[in-house]
């Protein structure tokens, strides 16, 4: 079953899916954020294309845990999913995933421009990975 992995920014989607073997998370083209009709058209057509039988959404909470307003944009934005296209919708925990990506651009001397256009697509693919990882690790393992 594909995977597909959605990290909603305000302006731009980033978009992963798994790759055909179930090992990694692959990055497709971002989605420009429209509304959400808009939205779940684009989205619609990702499933539709690939396949896609789960989806992981990003879920960002504040470094205490918590829920702000963002964490609770992208819980509305998941039950919409779950709604509109009756598949299995998972909320992953995305704290720090933006500031690893841009992290890891920095060090790769990678322009402010590519930065801006690559960040959403890398962090969907880094939520999807740490979701892909986290169900090949043996019960109670947190730490293989």
């Amino acid at each position: 079953m594909k995977i597909l992995a959605l990290d909603m920014g305000t302006k731009r989607m980033g978009v992963a899916v798994r790759d055909p073997l179930g090992i990694t998370a692959q990055g497709l083209p971002n989605i420009d954020r429209a509304d959400m009709a808009k939205d779940m058209e684009l989205i619609k057509n990702i499933i539709e294309t690939n396949q896609i039988g789960e989806i992981v959404v990003g879920l960002p909470l504040n470094m205490d845990g918590s829920e702000g307003p963002k964490a609770k944009e992208a819980i509305a934005f998941g039950d919409a999913l779950k709604g509109a296209f009756n598949l299995p919708v998972t909320l992953w925990d995305e704290r720090l995933t933006t500031r690893q990506v841009e992290r890891v651009m920095i060090e790769a001397n990678t322009s402010r421009m590519k930065r801006k256009i690559k960040i959403d697509k890398l962090a969907a693919q880094i939520i999807l990975q740490g979701y892909l990882d986290s169900r090949r690790r043996p019960e109670g393992d947190e730490h293989v």
